[in-house]
């Protein structure tokens, strides 16, 4: 593999970033979005997420190849020890490590800010199929998450049913006395 640097995402990036999702959002049950974004709404949803979370993408050759960025658990102010975090690596490099990578870095990062668990909600399919697999669950496992949670068909996508797991990981200390979380 030829060197992988990983760097900030900025809102100009939300065009190549957005080539790497549609593939999944036509293709995959692993977005339970139906239709792909415009880029204005991607560089939106980057501009949302950069002002209090990372957003970092790995790059190979110039070219973005993977990305991954956190956000809010639930959104309340009592959850802000806790993180949401989601990966997409292009298709065309999945299982080449850069998704680990990725995760690992944005991992580091939000412990640097101050966030204590990392959550990640995931398409769950009762068996394997075109669309879904159960990899993703597997990732997780691989980077230390535990499924908590399971919820039973709950998101519909290319005419059949899939579940939806809740993964968490525990990266901190949850001291009675904590200090506020940093903005990345």
């Amino acid at each position: 593999m030829n060197e992988i640097t990983i760097r900030k995402v900025v809102p100009d990036d939300a065009q190549e970033l957005l080539g790497i999702y549609e593939y999944y959002v036509l293709n995959t049950a692993i977005t339970f979005e139906y239709d792909v974004p415009t880029v204005q709404e991607f560089r939106r949803r980057i501009e949302n997420t950069l002002q209090k979370y990372p957003y970092i993408a790995a790059v190979r050759d110039g070219k973005i190849v993977g990305y991954a960025y956190a956000g809010a658990f639930v959104g309340r102010k009592a959850y802000d020890w806790s993180a949401e975090m989601t990966v997409y690596v292009d298709h065309y490099t999945r299982k080449s490590g850069i998704g680990g990578l990725l995760y690992r870095e944005l991992e580091r990062i939000l412990k640097n800010m101050g966030i204590l668990n990392l959550y990640a909600c995931i398409g769950y399919p009762q068996t394997d199929d075109e669309y879904l697999t159960k990899n993703s669950v597997q990732f997780h496992e691989h980077l230390g998450f535990e499924t908590v949670g399971r919820f039973t068909k709950c998101g519909y996508k290319f005419g059949r049913w899939y579940d939806m797991v809740w993964m968490e990981k525990i990266i901190g200390e949850h001291k009675s006395n904590i200090s506020d979380v940093k903005k990345n």
